[in-house]
Parts: structure tokens; sequence; C-alpha cells
């Protein structure tokens, strides 16, 4: 049996954001028709070290596989990283492994792929500034994606800690700003990176939303990226109330899963009816999108299989054609 091993550096040089962007939104195209098995994720702590580990596999289309994806915030302490992740996709035909892949970055761009597939569809055309909480290993990628869906001008980037935003902010310059002709700077205040936002970005691990209604904009389109267990809260509940569309990567996940959806359905702001519908539902044109400037829009996302899946095959099979990686035997 060869397996195909594919590396960070191998993977950037086969896929670019804009080509996750589309790939993620043929992926929850797939979900939402029918034409996916993704079970809910194996969420397993491990209580010793404050860690979790995630198992999530799954079938989509032709593609197969699954992503071991562990959260232990502690190794910051020890300079590693704090969400590893490793990719293994199957041969559909035979069931081998096929593929090992870097799941870490695998995790960012899909990730960011998925904010940015849903700013592409939902976002005013002309929005110029964007808020983005959070300077995690996830941040770089949700900037990225947003930068290429839309023609921004300003960014501010907001992180609980000032130092860490305005080191990320100049990192983000750097790496962006001319490429994009865009300025990124650090908030000082949740107000400051929200009140001229058209576009507002949170990935982070808090259990309290990290800015107020009352400091948004109509027409601003947000994508709640961070929250993926109950008790994890990015966004304000009443938000929910004010939104004229609210979409969602899957139901089973989010509704399961994410604290910004459990919390307003549980206090009565809104109803499942209130929910838009998935995202898949509106690539395939079978929901509407947004219908006025003024409108505020949301997208939450917990993260399934079927993105890492059609992603890391698109990857895989461009590899191939590339010749890139390097194979092993077993």
């Amino acid at each position: 049996m060869k397996i195909r091993v594919l590396n960070e550096s191998d993977m950037k040089q086969v896929m670019t954001m804009g080509e996750a962007i589309e790939a993620d939104k043929e992926a929850l195209r797939l979900y939402s028709e029918g034409k996916s098995n993704i079970p809910l994720r194996t969420n397993i702590d491990v209580t010793a070290y404050q860690g979790q580990n995630l198992y999530m596999p799954g079938l989509a289309g032709d593609a197969a596989g699954i992503k071991i994806v562990s959260v232990y915030p502690n190794n910051i302490k020890q300079g590693i990283n704090s969400v590893p992740a490793t990719m293994i996709m199957l041969n559909e035909k035979t069931g081998e492994v096929s593929a090992l892949m870097d799941g870490t970055y695998l995790t960012r761009l899909r990730t960011g792929a998925i904010s940015g597939a849903a700013t592409d569809l939902l976002a005013r055309q002309d929005a110029k500034v964007f808020a983005l909480f959070g300077t995690g290993g996830q941040a770089q990628y949700q900037l990225e994606a947003i930068l290429t869906v839309r023609k921004i001008e300003k960014v501010w980037v907001y992180d609980i800690d000032l130092d860490r935003a305005k080191d990320f902010a100049h990192r983000m310059n750097e790496l962006f700003g001319e490429l994009f002709e865009v300025s990124i700077e650090a908030a000082s205040s949740p107000t400051e990176a929200v009140q001229d936002a058209d576009i507002i970005t949170t990935v982070t691990t808090t259990k309290t939303p990290v800015f107020d209604l009352a400091d948004i904009k109509a027409g601003v389109h947000i994508n709640g990226v961070g929250s993926y267990t109950p008790e994890m809260q990015e966004l304000p509940e009443e938000i929910f109330g004010q939104a004229g569309k609210i979409y969602l990567d899957t139901r089973d996940g989010v509704l399961n899963e994410s604290g910004d959806l459990i919390n307003p359905l549980k206090a009565g702001i809104i109803q499942e009816s209130d929910i838009t519908g998935e995202l898949g539902e509106l690539v395939a044109d079978k929901t509407v999108g947004r219908q006025t400037g003024d409108e505020i829009t949301i997208f939450k996302t917990t993260g399934s299989a079927v993105l890492d899946i059609v992603v890391a095959k698109a990857i895989y099979e461009q590899a191939l054609v590339k010749n890139i990686g390097q194979d092993i035997e077993m």
C-alpha cells in the first residue's frame, strides 16, 4: 500500500485560499443535498492534561477519511502547537489509506475558507471594514479568506491581550498589507473594533460574548467561528433576534454543539424556525441570501468532517498531478 504524505509546505503549493473557499462551498452543498455521511464528531476529554481529542470521520461524494484533532491549551507553555491534527484519507474503492496530511494546516485552511465562503455569499458587496476577534492559529487564515472575497480597506484586530493584538496586526500588515492594499490595526476595545465594521469574524475560545449588540451597525455580516461546545459563546444572544438571515454550516453540528445558538434558543430569543438554513442550501440555490443592505446576516460554524474530506481530496488529487509530497510503502 502506497501512502502520499503531505506537509504544510506541500499543501500550500497545490491549493490557494480561493480554491479552498470553492471546495468548502462544494462540501456544504454535498452535505445539504444528502450526498454525504458525516456523523457528529466524537469528543473525548483528557482531563489529566486539560486536553480534548476530537475524531471526525465521514464520506462525501467519493471522498472518504477521518481527521484527528486535539485541543491542548497548555501546549503553548511548551512552545508546541495547541491544536495538533492529522488528516487520514482513504481510497474510497478499497478502503486503504491513501494519504496522510498536516491536519493542523488543513483545519486552518478549511475553517478560514468557510468564513470566506459565507462572507462571499452573504456580506454586502461594498464591505470595506473588517473586525477580527482573536489572534490564535486560526486568525491568519480567517483574515486571508475575508481579504480574498471582499475589497477590504481597513481591518481592526481585537484580543484580550492588546500587545498580542498589536504583534498580530504588525505581522499581518507585513504579510497581507501590500498584497491586498489593506491597513491592519489593533483595536483597544471591542467597541472600536466593531463600530464601523461591515464584516465581523469571531475566532476565540471565550464563554462570554466578545462584543455588544449596541455597538454594531446595520448591514453587518457576522461569522461565528470559535464556539464549538455548549459552554462556549462568542456572540451576544440578542443579536440573533435582530438578524435578517441566520445560516449554519450544519444544523446537527451547530444545534448540538455551539452555545452561540443553544443559548438564544433556550432563552426563547429565537426558534429553530427562525434559522434560514444551511449554507449548502444557499450554495445550491434552495434558499434566499441577503435581501437588503441593512439586514444583519449571521453565519455560525462548528466545523464538520465534510469540509476536511472534500478539501483534503482536492489537495491530494492536485498533489498527484503535480507530483508533490512523498510516498511511503506500508
